[in-house]
């Protein structure tokens, strides 16, 4: 693989460490910490283990400052459900600039929407978790996003 390039991992299969060196990069941010020696003690740490990552893991907000992502689900094919989806984007101030929905087999539809997050009133990740809590939302995916890179 070549230097720069990333992985998108499910934080439940992440190395205890990696969390935690996230957890105190959000403390230091925060200024719940006044140091990153008070944020490693605090997260059980040290500030050898915190500077070895510092700089390779982070979350999608701040790693991935990017202008737009692509984002599949499964819906039930249901009155109202799509147009849910895009009101809770359009609250959060995400742009839609692509829909593509498939045709419903048993009762379910494909959709793949391109949106521009660059002036969103959330973090990506928090509309991702508010999209999922949708009744007939059922398959979620983050396809792509792009970086500032």
């Amino acid at each position: 693989m070549l230097k720069g390039n990333f992985l998108m991992i499910h934080i439940d299969v992440l190395p205890e460490v990696f969390i935690k060196v996230v957890e105190a990069k959000e403390l230091i941010r925060t200024g719940e910490v006044e140091s990153v020696a008070d944020a490693v003690k605090k997260v059980g740490i040290s500030r050898s283990t915190f500077y070895k990552y510092n700089e390779f893991v982070f979350t999608l907000t701040d790693g991935f400052l990017g202008k737009k992502a692509t984002i599949s689900m499964t819906l039930d094919h249901h009155s109202g459900i799509l147009s849910r989806v895009l009101e809770i984007i359009a609250a959060n101030r995400g742009n839609i600039l692509t829909i593509s929905q498939s045709t419903p087999i048993d009762r379910k539809a494909n959709v793949i929407i391109t949106l521009d997050i660059s002036d969103m009133a959330t973090t990506f990740t928090s509309l991702t978790q508010e999209l999922k809590t949708i009744e007939g939302v059922h398959r979620f995916t983050l396809d792509a996003i792009e970086s500032n890179d």
